[in-house]
Protein backbone atom coordinates (compact mmCIF):
# COMPACT_ATOMS: atom_id res chain seq x y z
CA UNK A 1 0.00 0.00 0.00
CA UNK A 2 1.51 3.52 -1.08
CA UNK A 3 1.43 5.89 2.36
CA UNK A 4 1.73 8.91 -0.28
CA UNK A 5 -1.79 8.65 -1.29
CA UNK A 6 -3.30 8.58 1.51
CA UNK A 7 -3.92 11.97 2.98
CA UNK A 8 -3.15 12.44 6.89
CA UNK A 9 -6.13 13.25 9.35
CA UNK A 10 -3.89 16.94 9.85
CA UNK A 11 -4.08 17.82 6.20
CA UNK A 12 -7.97 16.92 5.89
CA UNK A 13 -9.02 19.58 8.58
CA UNK A 14 -6.76 22.12 6.86
CA UNK A 15 -8.48 21.67 3.69
CA UNK A 16 -11.68 21.99 4.91
CA UNK A 17 -11.17 24.79 7.43
CA UNK A 18 -10.08 26.91 3.84
CA UNK A 19 -13.03 25.73 2.02
CA UNK A 20 -15.06 27.07 4.84
CA UNK A 21 -13.14 30.41 5.31
CA UNK A 22 -13.64 30.77 1.25
CA UNK A 23 -17.43 29.82 1.58
CA UNK A 24 -18.09 32.54 5.09
CA UNK A 25 -15.66 34.99 2.75
CA UNK A 26 -17.64 34.66 -0.02
CA UNK A 27 -21.18 35.08 1.50
CA UNK A 28 -19.49 38.24 3.53
CA UNK A 29 -18.69 39.86 0.10
CA UNK A 30 -22.59 38.84 -1.46
CA UNK A 31 -23.92 40.65 1.86
CA UNK A 32 -21.73 43.83 1.39
CA UNK A 33 -22.71 43.75 -2.50
CA UNK A 34 -25.74 43.38 -1.41
CA UNK A 35 -26.52 46.18 1.28
CA UNK A 36 -24.24 48.19 -1.16
CA UNK A 37 -26.08 47.92 -4.07
CA UNK A 38 -29.28 48.69 -1.53
CA UNK A 39 -27.71 51.52 -0.96
CA UNK A 40 -27.16 52.72 -4.23
CA UNK A 41 -30.69 52.23 -5.05
CA UNK A 42 -31.98 53.97 -2.29
CA UNK A 43 -29.66 56.69 -2.89
CA UNK A 44 -30.42 57.09 -6.77
CA UNK A 45 -34.72 57.07 -5.53
CA UNK A 46 -33.84 59.82 -3.12
CA UNK A 47 -31.24 61.55 -5.41
CA UNK A 48 -33.97 61.41 -8.63
CA UNK A 49 -36.69 62.71 -5.62
CA UNK A 50 -35.17 65.40 -4.67
CA UNK A 51 -33.99 66.12 -7.93
CA UNK A 52 -37.88 66.06 -8.97
CA UNK A 53 -39.20 68.22 -6.01
CA UNK A 54 -35.97 70.56 -6.26
CA UNK A 55 -37.18 71.29 -10.13
CA UNK A 56 -40.82 71.83 -8.67
CA UNK A 57 -40.28 74.07 -6.74
CA UNK A 58 -37.14 76.01 -7.71
CA UNK A 59 -37.63 79.36 -9.70
CA UNK A 60 -34.64 80.13 -10.93
CA UNK A 61 -33.44 77.62 -13.42
CA UNK A 62 -33.55 78.05 -17.17
CA UNK A 63 -33.25 75.96 -20.15
CA UNK A 64 -29.77 76.57 -22.72
CA UNK A 65 -30.94 76.84 -26.34
CA UNK A 66 -29.41 76.45 -28.88
CA UNK A 67 -31.05 78.04 -32.22
CA UNK A 68 -29.28 77.45 -35.68
CA UNK A 69 -30.09 79.18 -39.10
CA UNK A 70 -31.01 76.00 -40.66
CA UNK A 71 -34.16 74.79 -38.31
CA UNK A 72 -37.68 74.66 -38.86
CA UNK A 73 -38.45 78.11 -37.14
CA UNK A 74 -35.53 79.63 -38.29
CA UNK A 75 -36.22 79.26 -41.88
CA UNK A 76 -39.94 80.22 -41.13
CA UNK A 77 -38.63 82.74 -39.80
CA UNK A 78 -36.10 84.20 -42.83
CA UNK A 79 -38.85 83.19 -45.17
CA UNK A 80 -41.49 85.51 -43.66
CA UNK A 81 -38.60 88.32 -42.62
CA UNK A 82 -37.40 88.53 -46.67
CA UNK A 83 -41.67 88.49 -47.27
CA UNK A 84 -42.28 91.46 -45.49
CA UNK A 85 -39.07 93.27 -46.35
CA UNK A 86 -39.93 92.68 -50.14
CA UNK A 87 -43.30 93.69 -50.14
CA UNK A 88 -42.14 97.04 -47.72
CA UNK A 89 -39.71 97.77 -50.79
CA UNK A 90 -42.62 97.17 -53.58
CA UNK A 91 -44.94 99.46 -51.17
CA UNK A 92 -42.34 102.26 -50.97
CA UNK A 93 -41.73 102.19 -54.55
CA UNK A 94 -45.44 102.39 -55.14
CA UNK A 95 -46.01 104.89 -52.97
CA UNK A 96 -43.33 106.75 -54.61
CA UNK A 97 -44.71 106.15 -58.20
CA UNK A 98 -48.56 107.56 -56.61
CA UNK A 99 -46.81 110.62 -54.91
CA UNK A 100 -45.23 111.81 -58.31
CA UNK A 101 -48.56 111.19 -60.09
CA UNK A 102 -50.32 113.42 -57.81
CA UNK A 103 -47.84 115.56 -57.81
CA UNK A 104 -48.28 115.83 -61.98
CA UNK A 105 -52.15 115.66 -61.63
CA UNK A 106 -52.09 118.13 -59.21
CA UNK A 107 -49.66 120.47 -61.61
CA UNK A 108 -52.14 119.47 -64.65
CA UNK A 109 -55.16 120.22 -62.24
CA UNK A 110 -53.60 123.91 -61.62
CA UNK A 111 -53.42 124.90 -65.61
CA UNK A 112 -56.68 123.91 -66.18
CA UNK A 113 -58.46 125.71 -63.63
CA UNK A 114 -56.24 128.53 -64.77
CA UNK A 115 -57.46 127.83 -68.39
CA UNK A 116 -60.81 127.97 -67.21
CA UNK A 117 -61.41 131.46 -66.66
CA UNK A 118 -59.42 132.72 -69.93
CA UNK A 119 -62.02 130.22 -71.77
CA UNK A 120 -64.86 131.24 -70.04
CA UNK A 121 -63.93 135.11 -70.36
CA UNK A 122 -63.93 134.51 -74.23
CA UNK A 123 -66.68 133.20 -74.71
CA UNK A 124 -68.39 135.93 -73.08
CA UNK A 125 -66.38 138.55 -75.19
CA UNK A 126 -67.66 136.46 -77.96
CA UNK A 127 -70.94 136.47 -77.34
CA UNK A 128 -70.90 140.22 -75.98
CA UNK A 129 -69.18 141.19 -79.91
CA UNK A 130 -72.13 138.97 -81.62
CA UNK A 131 -74.70 141.02 -79.91
CA UNK A 132 -72.90 144.17 -81.37
CA UNK A 133 -72.52 142.96 -84.40
CA UNK A 134 -75.18 140.99 -85.07
CA UNK A 135 -77.57 144.20 -85.17
CA UNK A 136 -75.14 146.09 -87.74
CA UNK A 137 -74.69 143.11 -89.94
CA UNK A 138 -78.56 142.89 -90.63
CA UNK A 139 -78.85 146.75 -91.09
CA UNK A 140 -75.85 146.09 -93.77
CA UNK A 141 -77.97 142.89 -94.91
CA UNK A 142 -81.17 145.50 -95.82
CA UNK A 143 -78.74 147.90 -97.43
CA UNK A 144 -76.77 145.34 -99.12
CA UNK A 145 -80.28 144.15 -100.28
CA UNK A 146 -81.68 147.54 -101.50
CA UNK A 147 -78.29 148.06 -103.72
CA UNK A 148 -78.83 144.82 -104.77
CA UNK A 149 -82.14 145.87 -105.73
CA UNK A 150 -80.98 149.16 -107.48
CA UNK A 151 -78.44 146.92 -109.32
CA UNK A 152 -80.27 144.77 -110.82
CA UNK A 153 -82.39 147.11 -112.33
CA UNK A 154 -79.18 148.82 -114.02
CA UNK A 155 -78.91 145.41 -115.42
CA UNK A 156 -81.81 145.64 -117.27
CA UNK A 157 -80.55 149.09 -118.89
CA UNK A 158 -77.59 146.78 -119.20
CA UNK A 159 -78.70 144.67 -121.05
CA UNK A 160 -80.65 147.05 -123.94
CA UNK A 161 -77.43 148.61 -124.22
CA UNK A 162 -75.98 146.02 -125.19
CA UNK A 163 -78.60 145.21 -127.56
CA UNK A 164 -78.03 148.49 -129.36
CA UNK A 165 -74.53 148.01 -129.31
CA UNK A 166 -74.91 144.68 -131.37
CA UNK A 167 -77.72 147.16 -133.51
CA UNK A 168 -74.72 149.98 -133.99
CA UNK A 169 -72.30 147.20 -134.81
CA UNK A 170 -74.15 145.11 -137.42
CA UNK A 171 -74.71 148.68 -138.70
CA UNK A 172 -70.97 149.55 -139.38
CA UNK A 173 -71.97 152.49 -136.66
CA UNK A 174 -69.06 151.54 -134.77
CA UNK A 175 -66.08 148.90 -134.99
CA UNK A 176 -66.05 145.60 -133.44
CA UNK A 177 -62.83 147.00 -130.92
CA UNK A 178 -65.36 149.57 -129.96
CA UNK A 179 -68.42 147.14 -129.54
CA UNK A 180 -65.64 144.94 -127.60
CA UNK A 181 -64.82 147.20 -124.98
CA UNK A 182 -68.33 148.49 -124.16
CA UNK A 183 -69.24 144.61 -123.80
CA UNK A 184 -66.71 144.26 -121.48
CA UNK A 185 -67.74 147.21 -119.71
CA UNK A 186 -71.37 146.21 -119.61
CA UNK A 187 -69.61 142.67 -118.50
CA UNK A 188 -68.16 143.95 -115.14
CA UNK A 189 -71.12 144.98 -114.10
CA UNK A 190 -72.76 142.07 -114.42
CA UNK A 191 -69.73 140.40 -112.82
CA UNK A 192 -70.14 143.17 -109.56
CA UNK A 193 -73.96 142.11 -109.16
CA UNK A 194 -73.19 138.57 -109.19
CA UNK A 195 -70.45 139.29 -106.42
CA UNK A 196 -72.79 141.47 -104.73
CA UNK A 197 -75.78 138.80 -104.12
CA UNK A 198 -72.41 136.62 -103.42
CA UNK A 199 -71.38 139.28 -100.55
CA UNK A 200 -74.98 139.45 -99.43
CA UNK A 201 -75.16 135.19 -98.85
CA UNK A 202 -71.85 135.31 -96.83
CA UNK A 203 -73.36 138.10 -94.99
CA UNK A 204 -76.54 136.58 -94.22
CA UNK A 205 -74.00 133.52 -93.15
CA UNK A 206 -72.65 136.19 -90.75
CA UNK A 207 -76.02 137.45 -89.23
CA UNK A 208 -76.99 133.63 -88.53
CA UNK A 209 -73.63 133.10 -86.98
CA UNK A 210 -73.95 136.07 -84.56
CA UNK A 211 -77.43 136.21 -83.90
CA UNK A 212 -78.25 132.44 -82.87
CA UNK A 213 -76.23 129.39 -81.38
CA UNK A 214 -73.59 128.60 -83.95
CA UNK A 215 -71.98 125.22 -84.75
CA UNK A 216 -68.90 126.98 -83.83
CA UNK A 217 -70.29 128.09 -80.27
CA UNK A 218 -71.58 124.67 -79.92
CA UNK A 219 -67.64 123.85 -80.19
CA UNK A 220 -67.00 125.75 -77.88
CA UNK A 221 -69.14 124.73 -75.38
CA UNK A 222 -68.77 121.26 -75.95
CA UNK A 223 -64.74 122.84 -75.32
CA UNK A 224 -65.58 124.28 -71.67
CA UNK A 225 -68.04 120.69 -71.07
CA UNK A 226 -64.93 118.79 -71.26
CA UNK A 227 -62.70 120.92 -69.61
CA UNK A 228 -64.98 120.80 -66.56
CA UNK A 229 -65.06 116.53 -67.17
CA UNK A 230 -61.38 116.70 -67.24
CA UNK A 231 -60.72 118.73 -64.32
CA UNK A 232 -63.54 116.80 -62.05
CA UNK A 233 -62.03 113.41 -63.71
CA UNK A 234 -58.43 114.58 -62.73
CA UNK A 235 -60.43 115.37 -58.62
CA UNK A 236 -61.75 111.41 -58.43
CA UNK A 237 -58.36 110.32 -60.03
CA UNK A 238 -56.17 112.39 -57.34
CA UNK A 239 -58.91 111.28 -54.29
CA UNK A 240 -58.31 107.92 -55.28
CA UNK A 241 -54.91 108.17 -55.54
CA UNK A 242 -54.58 110.09 -52.13
CA UNK A 243 -56.41 107.51 -50.63
CA UNK A 244 -53.96 104.75 -51.70
CA UNK A 245 -51.53 106.20 -50.70
CA UNK A 246 -52.82 106.97 -47.05
CA UNK A 247 -53.15 103.17 -46.87
CA UNK A 248 -50.69 101.92 -48.54
CA UNK A 249 -48.39 104.94 -45.75
CA UNK A 250 -50.54 102.69 -42.65
CA UNK A 251 -49.25 99.64 -44.56
CA UNK A 252 -45.61 100.70 -44.54
CA UNK A 253 -45.75 101.60 -41.25
CA UNK A 254 -47.11 98.58 -40.19
CA UNK A 255 -44.54 96.40 -42.10
CA UNK A 256 -41.96 98.39 -40.35
CA UNK A 257 -43.50 97.86 -36.78
CA UNK A 258 -43.87 94.10 -37.57
CA UNK A 259 -39.82 94.21 -38.95
CA UNK A 260 -38.54 96.11 -36.08
CA UNK A 261 -40.38 93.51 -34.08
CA UNK A 262 -39.55 90.84 -35.62
CA UNK A 263 -35.65 92.05 -35.17
CA UNK A 264 -35.96 91.62 -31.06
CA UNK A 265 -36.65 87.90 -31.66
CA UNK A 266 -34.11 84.97 -30.94
CA UNK A 267 -34.72 83.61 -34.72
CA UNK A 268 -33.24 87.68 -36.27
CA UNK A 269 -30.45 87.61 -33.72
CA UNK A 270 -29.86 83.50 -34.93
CA UNK A 271 -30.35 84.38 -38.56
CA UNK A 272 -28.54 87.30 -39.16
CA UNK A 273 -25.06 86.04 -39.18
CA UNK A 274 -21.97 87.45 -36.85
CA UNK A 275 -20.99 86.37 -33.62
CA UNK A 276 -22.59 83.08 -31.89
CA UNK A 277 -25.28 84.15 -29.58
CA UNK A 278 -26.59 82.19 -26.78
CA UNK A 279 -30.14 81.65 -25.43
CA UNK A 280 -32.32 80.26 -22.56
CA UNK A 281 -35.48 79.48 -22.07
CA UNK A 282 -37.45 80.49 -18.95
CA UNK A 283 -40.68 79.56 -17.51
CA UNK A 284 -43.25 82.31 -16.89
CA UNK A 285 -42.94 80.52 -13.04
CA UNK A 286 -39.66 81.45 -13.36
CA UNK A 287 -40.04 84.83 -14.12
CA UNK A 288 -38.90 86.99 -11.12
CA UNK A 289 -35.90 86.03 -11.34
CA UNK A 290 -35.41 87.11 -14.72
CA UNK A 291 -33.77 90.62 -15.41
CA UNK A 292 -30.65 92.43 -17.90
CA UNK A 293 -27.79 91.80 -16.12
CA UNK A 294 -28.91 89.32 -13.69
CA UNK A 295 -26.01 86.98 -12.89
CA UNK A 296 -25.77 83.00 -14.72
CA UNK A 297 -24.75 80.37 -12.96
CA UNK A 298 -23.69 76.65 -13.98
CA UNK A 299 -24.12 73.62 -11.75
CA UNK A 300 -22.86 70.32 -11.51
CA UNK A 301 -25.17 67.46 -11.35
CA UNK A 302 -27.89 70.13 -12.22
CA UNK A 303 -28.03 72.05 -9.09
CA UNK A 304 -24.35 71.54 -6.96
CA UNK A 305 -21.22 73.10 -6.71
CA UNK A 306 -22.08 76.41 -8.99
CA UNK A 307 -20.11 78.94 -10.68
CA UNK A 308 -21.25 82.07 -12.36
CA UNK A 309 -20.53 82.08 -15.89
CA UNK A 310 -21.82 84.95 -17.55
CA UNK A 311 -24.93 87.17 -17.30
CA UNK A 312 -28.39 87.60 -19.00
CA UNK A 313 -28.18 90.28 -21.72
CA UNK A 314 -31.41 90.18 -23.12
CA UNK A 315 -35.17 89.60 -22.01
CA UNK A 316 -37.54 88.95 -25.17
CA UNK A 317 -41.06 89.77 -24.80
CA UNK A 318 -42.46 87.53 -27.32
CA UNK A 319 -43.88 84.03 -26.16
CA UNK A 320 -42.55 80.47 -26.78
CA UNK A 321 -43.26 76.95 -26.01
CA UNK A 322 -40.58 74.12 -24.90
CA UNK A 323 -40.31 70.83 -23.54
CA UNK A 324 -39.15 70.88 -19.69
CA UNK A 325 -35.45 69.58 -19.37
CA UNK A 326 -36.43 67.21 -15.99
CA UNK A 327 -40.29 66.20 -16.35
CA UNK A 328 -40.42 65.92 -20.34
CA UNK A 329 -43.78 67.94 -20.17
CA UNK A 330 -44.46 71.22 -22.48
CA UNK A 331 -44.66 74.91 -20.98
CA UNK A 332 -44.94 78.18 -21.93
CA UNK A 333 -42.44 81.35 -21.14
CA UNK A 334 -40.21 83.18 -23.38
CA UNK A 335 -36.76 83.26 -24.23
CA UNK A 336 -33.58 85.30 -23.47
CA UNK A 337 -30.41 86.32 -23.88
CA UNK A 338 -27.04 85.30 -22.11
CA UNK A 339 -23.56 86.99 -22.62
CA UNK A 340 -21.25 83.54 -21.57
CA UNK A 341 -17.77 83.81 -20.41
CA UNK A 342 -17.55 80.05 -20.85
CA UNK A 343 -19.51 79.18 -24.43
CA UNK A 344 -19.54 75.83 -22.95
CA UNK A 345 -22.68 76.34 -20.22
CA UNK A 346 -24.25 76.78 -23.20
CA UNK A 347 -24.71 72.60 -23.66
CA UNK A 348 -25.91 72.47 -20.06
CA UNK A 349 -29.21 70.91 -19.85
CA UNK A 350 -30.10 74.03 -17.00
CA UNK A 351 -28.47 76.85 -15.65
CA UNK A 352 -29.88 79.11 -13.12
CA UNK A 353 -30.31 82.91 -12.87
CA UNK A 354 -29.79 85.48 -10.32
CA UNK A 355 -28.85 83.10 -7.67
CA UNK A 356 -27.30 80.13 -6.85
CA UNK A 357 -29.57 77.35 -5.96
CA UNK A 358 -28.24 75.43 -2.99
CA UNK A 359 -25.87 78.69 -1.67
CA UNK A 360 -22.71 76.64 -2.63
Amino acid sequence: MDTSTVKKPADVKKAITLQGMAYKSVVTLYRLFAILALYVVLFGVLGYGFMMGFYAINTSWAAPVILSPSDDKSLDFTEKLVTSKQSLENLSVDKKRLDGSIEEMMSHRVSLLALAPELQAAIARENQHNRTAGPQLVQLDQQKQADNAKTQGVLVQVRQVEAAIDKDLAAGLITKGDAATQRAALNQAQTSYTDSRINEVMLTDNILEKTTTHTKSLDVLDKQAELRSEIAQLDIAISVAEKQVREESQQIDRLKAAIATAKQTPYYLSVSGGSAVNFAFVPYDNQSNVAAGAPVYDCYLNMVVCRQVGTVKHVFAGEEHAIHPIFRTDMRGFMIQMQLDHPESAKSKTVFLNRKPLLF
